[in-house]
């Protein structure tokens, strides 16, 4: 199957070349532009399994571009160093052995200003490739380069929040810095209020030219009886009214595994959410600030979101009631939980290779999440888009929307 039919291009196929380099560079120098503020230390560091180093990322994305289109479309191209593809190389059982997930940040060699070597080298291969690459192979080429850099906008929204939760575990709470390109406490006011939808059958999945994930393919009909979703996200306030009347303490409101969890880590408030001195504060990537009362929930798992939505008596739109609804209320603040499993649509087609698992392959135990967050990057985000995660996940921005 050719890859244009799993992985259409957001690139026309009769894009000039100087607009597909200048996308390129824009990208990845907004990468750089987010690392900038670090201090040598702060690359290396890996606070738990599901996070990564940013140093090992700067690698990553670019052997990524190395690996899938250097080495592929490039005869003569020569690896950067041969023994990289086995340090970054992330999941991709196709592409090779790796360094187990866990063992990312005991790379203390290479140094942090050899990855950076290794990023200015890809780049600039990758930069006279695009402009001399036969243009008869765009088919090709210019969806994995598009591939390449929506995949390179996934792990700037991580860089954020894998270096956040890095930091939360550091005794000194360091900050990031006191301006970022997002306002992580995204404000709201006013009564929540519900959107009324009608019964009927409705279109899912992507549709038009533009880039979407294979997860994504396949428009297809879904039945949808009426229902009500509220028309915005829930707020730190009526979370914290949970917080206090007991909701991580009655056992009534939780699944049995979600019950386990938060015994077994002693779980009683969202992600980065301390009590000081009888005052709840939240630990943000600028330091410690107190809970706005009317900022956006944030950085809490679907254990979470479920058991909140049932003490309102109320619960989790699904992911078709999500999308279906979507163009009535603001989205994109945070990535929104939905009670739906992640499986995949009817007619999904699994690409051969390591492109097949992007995607495919995850589609076992874990819920999906509609949207985008704050830290998602320019450009990154559609109605579509199906993210997701473990139930227990809550590092990512992640919010509550409720329905009934």
């Amino acid at each position: 199957m050719a890859l244009t039919n799993i992985l259409p291009s957001i690139v026309p196929m009769n894009t000039t070349v100087p607009l597909l380099a200048e996308r390129y560079k824009k990208i990845r120098a907004y990468t750089e532009d987010i690392f900038h503020p670090l201090e040598t230390e702060d690359y290396i560091v890996q606070a738990a399994l599901h996070t990564s180093p940013p140093k090992w990322s700067l690698g990553h994305t670019s052997w990524f571009f190395e690996t899938f289109l250097l080495v592929n479309f490039l005869p003569d191209y020569r690896l950067y160093d041969e023994r990289f593809p086995f340090l970054f190389n992330s999941y991709y059982n196709n592409a090779g052995d790796r360094v187990e997930r866990n063992r990312r940040g005991d790379l203390t060699r290479p140094t942090v200003k050899e990855v950076y070597a290794y990023r200015k080298y890809v780049d600039t291969a990758m930069l006279a490739f695009i402009e001399n690459a036969d243009k008869s192979e765009a088919a090709g080429w210019e969806a994995l380069l598009e591939l390449g850099l929506q995949h390179e906008q996934q792990h700037q929204e991580l860089f954020w929040t894998d270096l956040k939760y890095t930091f939360a575990h550091n005794p000194l709470f360091p900050k990031y810095s006191e301006k970022l390109p997002f306002n992580e406490e995204d404000m709201t006011t006013g009564e929540m209020n519900f959107i009324n939808t009608t019964e009927g059958i409705y279109p899912i999945g992507h549709r038009g030219n533009g880039f979407c994930y294979d997860n994504e393919l396949g428009l297809h009909k879904v039945y949808l009886h009426g229902f009500q979703i509220a028309d915005r996200l829930v707020t730190n306030a009526e979370y914290l009214e949970f917080v206090e009347d007991g909701g991580y303490k009655d056992f009534n409101l939780w699944h049995d595994e979600a019950w386990a969890w938060i015994n077994e880590n002693k779980i009683e408030a969202p992600l980065y959410w301390l009590k000081i001195r009888g005052k709840w504060m939240n630990y943000t990537l600028s330091g410690f600030k107190p809970i706005e009362s009317d900022a956006l929930l944030k950085h809490v798992s679907f254990y979470e979101a479920f058991a909140f939505a049932g003490w309102k008596g109320l619960r989790l739109p699904t992911e078709f009631e999500w999308e279906a609804a979507c163009g009535n209320f603001r989205w994109g603040q945070r990535w929104e939980h939905t009670s739906s499993a992640y499986l995949p649509y009817p007619s999904y087609q699994k690409a051969a290779g390591a492109v097949g698992e992007y995607n495919g392959k995850f589609m076992v135990n874990q819920m999906v999440l509609r949207g985008a967050s704050v830290a998602t990057s320019p450009g990154h985000r559609r109605f579509t888009y199906r993210n997701f995660f473990h139930p227990w996940e809550r590092w990512q921005y992640t919010g509550i929307r409720l329905a009934k």
